[in-house]
């Protein structure tokens, strides 16, 4: 006689849902909708916009870097709703983060449809079973087109869905910054209702086998100055308790019992602490020391271990290395010896599950490799704002041996610009090895041009899209995968402008710089040889003294007194400067600034290299 199959108990009171778009679709702004509505704050408190983007930097740059987590309450039931990242390079927060969740809210702006990143987190979330809602957002903004958006969305989902209930998607019409929702375009939202009673409907409960043995799967860390490390997490089975004994199932083994401290709950922007907490629910603990992210916390006597999420493999590198520039010392606020960096890096690890860490040619010098550009970025920013002081490399792209042959990334690049920008843009990507895929525009005058070109080929093309367009260009980017390396066009940039002598930087000096090229700096600036200070008009470097001051005579002169006028600088970004330099140039990170410098300081030195190189003549000094 066959065994009969017990269903599996499951927690009516509770749904757990991650929302997952494309960058700038309106995730965060629905958040902040949902938690406004369910009267979560006080009514004399002021919570302003973007409640979840805590960190300063996802306020400034507009997007979310880290997943976090939050919940409501909706006719009795809690809902724990996880925020994701829309931006390529921070997709392993979201691949973290995923199987915490049943279900999901797909958002699809009505304007722009489905994009690069619709397509990776859909697949991924469908990969781990997740039932999907579509949300169709913005449905306010001129030009929207929710029907062809639906109808895009579906083509999607069928293309990737891997199981015929997926295909069930209800579609809701949302309007995230005034909170309305409605299921017919015919009849305008008033609330977020629709929406919370179709999460109630179509997300399914969290299975939940409270007699079954203790078991989570740590998916995030967090440190509290009190409580220490704090390991999140959703209860797969059992019950947890406080004192409960448990034990760390890692990538090596099993290891010894700990005891829990300390068991939190999230209540909307709150942890609240509790007693006892069963299956199903996202919990927050204390007490293990090293744990990390994947591993398997399980019950002391019947240690179960569950699979370990998979990550994405890196396509860009960097070397971090111990600042060795004259200025080196004067404004780090943190020691930042090759001890200090290799310990702040190694922290880092434990929470960036997509980053790689591998020692350099030298003992000062780290490869460190991330999903993109903006994702090593945002490290070295946030690094710089903790007081460390380093120098970074040009971006290089990470390349595989494939059957006897060196293969490298491709990717698919969208940029949506007004239409009088597609000319100067088909011709860059051109220039720079890009294959045209298709090309539309619509009623309003813009377009969008669909490109597939090598990893290599688009570092630091987001920068000058934007010039190009004048700050209108939107460009996205996804990996397709990986092809045989191929030549490319070569690239120019004129030579730079660097000083010759060490000191201050002063209006007669840079009255010379500004004849030659484009000034990087301007007047009281600290300088040292080798250090960047400007773009040259030709190309080839130019080695010139901005410290020169003018020479006092005793002839009197009309004009002597006569004010020197200077254009204004050139503010380089840190991401711009990632862009700008070459393989011979640096960047140099500080708590108070970025300079950009030569890698060989001395410009004779240069040159001898420059010879031995089998090159002559790209380097002329000047007296000015």
């Amino acid at each position: 006689m066959a065994a009969r199959h017990e269903p599996v108990p499951r927690r009516a009171d509770l749904r757990n849902l991650a929302i997952v778009a494309h960058v700038d679709h309106g995730k965060t702004t629905l958040v902040d909708a949902l938690l406004k509505q369910s009267r979560v704050f006080a009514a004399h408190e002021q919570v302003g916009e973007l409640i979840m983007d805590s960190n300063d930097l996802e306020r400034e740059k507009g997007i979310t870097i880290l997943a976090k987590t939050t919940s409501i309450r909706y006719k009795g039931v809690k809902l724990n709703i996880i925020d994701t990242p829309g931006h390529a390079d921070f997709g392993g927060e979201v691949e973290r983060v995923l199987g915490m969740a049943d279900g999901c809210l797909l958002l699809v702006d009505a304007v722009e449809g489905p994009m690069p990143q619709t397509r990776v987190v859909l697949r991924q979330a469908l990969a781990l079973g997740l039932r999907p809602i579509i949300v169709v957002n913005k449905i306010d903004r001129a030009n929207a087109q929710p029907a062809e958006t639906v109808e895009l969305t579906h083509d999607l989902l069928l293309d990737l869905a891997t199981d015929a209930s997926q295909l069930d998607a209800p579609v809701v019409y949302t309007d995230g910054r005034q909170g309305t929702a409605t299921m017919d375009l015919s009849r305008a939202g008033s609330t977020l209702e629709p929406l919370l009673d179709t999460i109630l409907s179509h997300v399914p409960p969290p299975p939940a086998d409270p007699s079954a043995p203790f078991q989570m799967l740590v998916s995030n860390l967090d440190h509290d100055n009190y409580s220490g490390r704090l390991a999140l997490g959703r209860i797969n089975k059992g019950i947890l308790r406080v004192g409960q004994q448990v034990v760390v199932c890692t990538a090596d083994g099993v290891g010894p019992r700990q005891r829990i401290n300390t068991v939190l709950t999230v209540e909307a922007l709150q942890r609240v602490p509790v007693d006892e907490v069963a299956a199903g629910e996202i919990v927050y603990i204390t007490g293990l020391a090293d744990v990390a992210i994947g591993d398997t916390v399980a019950d002391a006597d019947d240690p179960v271990v569950l699979p370990r999420p998979e990550v994405g493999e890196p396509t860009l590198r960097m070397q971090f290395s111990v600042n060795q520039s004259p200025l080196s010392g004067r404004e780090a606020a943190l020691s930042s010896t090759s001890r200090q960096l290799r310990a702040r890096l190694e922290r880092e690890l434990l929470t960036n599950v997509a980053l790689r860490v591998a020692d350099g040619p030298t003992a000062d010098i780290f490869e460190v490799s991330g999903r993109g550009e903006l994702h090593l970025a945002i490290l070295i920013e946030t690094m710089r704002r903790e007081g460390y002081e380093f120098e970074v490399s040009r971006p290089a792209v990470i390349t595989r041996e494939i059957d006897g042959h060196r293969h490298e990334p491709v990717e698919e690049c969208i940029i949506d610009c007004e239409a009088e920008a597609v000319g100067a843009i088909a011709e860059t990507l051109g220039s720079r090895g890009g294959q045209m895929q298709s090309m539309r525009t619509d009623a309003a005058g813009r377009a969008r041009l669909i490109h597939h070109a090598p990893t290599r080929a688009l570092i630091g093309l987001r920068s000058q899209i934007l010039t190009l367009t004048r700050g209108t260009g939107v460009m996205s980017t996804r990996l397709l995968g990986w092809e045989r390396w191929r030549s490319l066009p070569p690239t120019t940039r004129n030579g730079v402008l660097t000083a010759s002598q060490p000191g201050t930087a002063v209006a007669y000096g840079l009255l010379g710089l500004q004849e030659r090229g484009q000034p990087f700096i301007g007047p009281g600036t600290v300088v040292y040889e080798g250090m960047v200070v400007g773009l040259n008009r030709r190309p080839g470097d130019l080695h010139l003294n901005v410290t020169k001051q003018k020479q006092k005579t005793n002839i009197r002169s009309s004009t002597e007194d006569a004010t020197v006028r200077l254009v204004p600088p050139r503010t380089m970004s840190l991401e711009e400067s990632l862009d700008f330099i070459e393989d011979d140039e640096l960047v140099e990170v500080t708590p108070k600034g970025i300079r950009m410098r030569k890698r060989v300081l001395n410009a004779d030195e240069r040159n001898k290299i420059r010879k031995r190189a089998g090159h002559t003549g790209s380097t002329v000094t000047s007296s000015t």
